[in-house]
């Protein structure tokens, strides 16, 4: 080969490698350097990934991307190897001893998941809202890893719901930025509504009056519990109409309001009008809640009273004291004997006249 032939296939070398990595203004050509750090948004690594100034070189694949989410090294030695068969040389390490290849993606939490399905199946079938909704998946919840360019909100495209067996079955569309096919979730479990009720932590017997300790406030099932489900502040302080086992919800129908008197217990009368305040003790003839009409015995006079119950072993009568009309004259009667005459007859005094 002639000294004519060297130079012409020298220059046309040096014309290639400027080709490739592009020139400066001054003729000097820009060596290729290494990044120790790398990120990819799709499942190839590329030569412009790994070095600057790849020049026309750029776009072409070396590696697969580790998966979504994920980081991989490579020896440098061995991205050197791999960067010689592609015809890129005099590659500046700067002492990189390996490179760091990260993959982004975007990251749909399980519990955004679980939210969006809830959203797609409220109020179908007869369902609630969604937040009254437990759902269970026929696979594990995960987090699901997308392309980065998979930006989209998640929009229901198809949604199933079986209102007798508490099927659903769901699926959703991401859309991609990068123009490529959405990308397609598909979920399916049982769906039911529930409520909060109030649930017995022990077995009661009828009359029971249920204390703080005894009602706890769970979760259950819509339909085990109907429409007349209690919470737990009405249930504290109402009686047991019936014995019910522990773990039970409790039903409005299940719960009266707490006997403050008993059938044949001692009480309190009170004798109460506009001025007056009197008490004695009788005798109850019926139980009774609170606001409850019960009939009370005088054992002195032996005669029966009505009063409504005020307190625990409390009966209240209210004496209504005629009032005279303008021009009627009255003959006034002491305070104390009305009293004693109410509590020994039960009834309230005539009003007098002259004639």
């Amino acid at each position: 080969m002639t000294t004519r032939t060297l130079l012409l296939a020298a220059a046309l070398l040096v014309a290639s490698a400027a080709a490739a990595f592009g020139a400066s203004g001054d003729d000097t050509i820009a060596a290729p350097v290494l990044r120790a750090n790398v990120t990819v948004t799709g499942d190839v690594v590329r030569i412009g990934d790994v070095i600057d100034n790849a020049g026309v070189a750029a776009l072409v694949p070396i590696y697969r991307a580790p998966d979504l989410g994920t980081t991989g090294t490579l020896p440098t030695a061995q991205v050197l190897t791999v960067l010689r068969a592609h015809q890129v040389i005099g590659v500046e390490t700067k002492d990189i001893k390996q490179v760091s290849v990260t993959r982004l993606a975007r990251t749909v939490e399980a519990k955004d998941i679980e939210q969006n399905v809830a959203h797609a199946l409220e109020h179908r079938g007869g369902l609630g809202d969604a937040a009254n909704l437990t759902l269970t998946f026929d696979r594990d919840l995960q987090d699901v890893q997308l392309d980065a360019s998979s930006s989209g909100a998640m929009q229901p495209v198809a949604t199933r719901f079986e209102p007798r067996s508490g099927r659903f079955d769901v699926t959703f569309e991401i859309a991609d930025d990068s123009g490529s096919a959405a990308t397609r979730l598909r979920f399916t479990g049982n769906a039911i509504e529930t409520v909060d009720a109030a649930v017995l932590t022990r077995n009661v017997e009828r009359n029971d009056i249920l204390k703080s300790g005894d009602v706890v406030v769970q979760r259950r099932p819509k339909a085990d519990v109907g429409g007349d489900a209690v919470g737990r502040n009405h249930a504290v302080g109402m009686q047991m109409r019936h014995p019910m086992r522990s773990g039970q919800p409790l039903k409005t129908a299940d719960l009266v309001k707490p006997d403050l008197v008993q059938r044949d217990q001692e009480v309190t009368v009170i004798y109460q009008s506009a001025g007056l305040y009197l008490t004695t003790r009788g005798k109850a003839l019926d139980s009774g809640a609170e606001g409850d009409l019960v009939n009370v015995l005088n054992p002195q006079t032996k005669r029966t009273l009505s009063g409504v119950v005020s307190a625990r072993a409390q009966v209240t009568i209210q004496v209504a004291t005629p009032q005279p009309a303008a021009e009627d004259v009255t003959v006034s009667i002491d305070q104390s004997q009305t009293a004693s005459q109410v509590a020994a007859t039960g009834n309230p005094p005539a009003t007098t006249k002259p004639e």
